[in-house]
């Protein structure tokens, strides 16, 4: 039976809850690896590159943790209509996180191939990725906490723009390592990071349409949540 007491009801709501607490940690701890990715990038810093690495560990182990507590109470509770949404919408978005953490170590990680990479100040659009991408995630998992969907739709809104600097940032790169194939490697290397920076902002605008999904109970995926109908 889904819920038959008010017994039921108190603890799935208790446990509801808790799993949001997780939730919240998980996306505090998201947060702090991609800035840290970011920071090692930029400042060429091993040390802070280590750091995401030791870190991501601990993101994908709450992940499983998340996962494992959401089966269970959908299990013994069976809930339905709103409180399922959540529930499902609650793994979803520790699985967006957990791949924020990847997305993160794969941009630390270019830290150890970069020793003679070309001035950064060339790239501004890697760092204009870079702050987009986090003021999305951030704003994303706002959205989720205070249930805004009107902010949620702002967020997906603001992925074309993402997706317009990688391009742009491709391009540059790739005039670079045809007039110079000594600057392939570095190259490659700063594609890689747009391209991950891109799927942070992915990733993001997942969680924003889980959102509206969520408050609306309508799916805006494929259409930038630039639908109001």
């Amino acid at each position: 039976m889904s819920m038959s007491t008010g017994h039921e009801a108190r603890h799935f709501h208790e446990e509801l809850g808790r799993l949001r607490n997780q939730l919240l940690e998980m996306a505090s701890m998201a947060e702090d690896l991609l800035r840290l990715s970011v920071e090692a990038f930029l400042e060429n810093d091993p040390a802070k590159a280590d750091s995401v690495i030791l870190g991501d560990r601990e993101l994908d182990a709450m992940e499983v943790e998340m996962d494992e507590a959401c089966i269970n109470l959908l299990a013994l509770h069976q809930p339905f209509a709103k409180d399922l949404r959540l529930v499902t919408m609650i793994m979803r978005i520790s699985n967006d996180l957990e791949r924020v953490g990847d997305h993160s170590v794969n941009i630390a990680e270019t830290v150890q191939h970069l020793e003679s990479r070309p001035p950064l100040d060339r790239f501004p659009q890697l760092e204009e990725m870079a702050r987009i991408a986090r003021e999305m995630l951030s704003d994303a998992l706002d959205s989720f906490v205070r249930g805004d969907s009107v902010e949620a739709r702002k967020v997906c809104r603001r992925d074309d723009r993402v997706d317009a600097l990688h391009d742009s940032t491709f391009r540059s790169l790739l005039t670079h390592m045809m007039e110079d194939p000594r600057r392939i490697g570095p190259s490659m290397s700063l594609i890689l990071v747009s391209r991950n920076l891109e799927r942070v902002a992915d990733l993001a605008t997942n969680v924003a349409e889980d959102v509206v999904f969520l408050v609306e109970g309508r799916s805006i995926k494929h259409s930038g949540g630039r639908s109001h109908s």
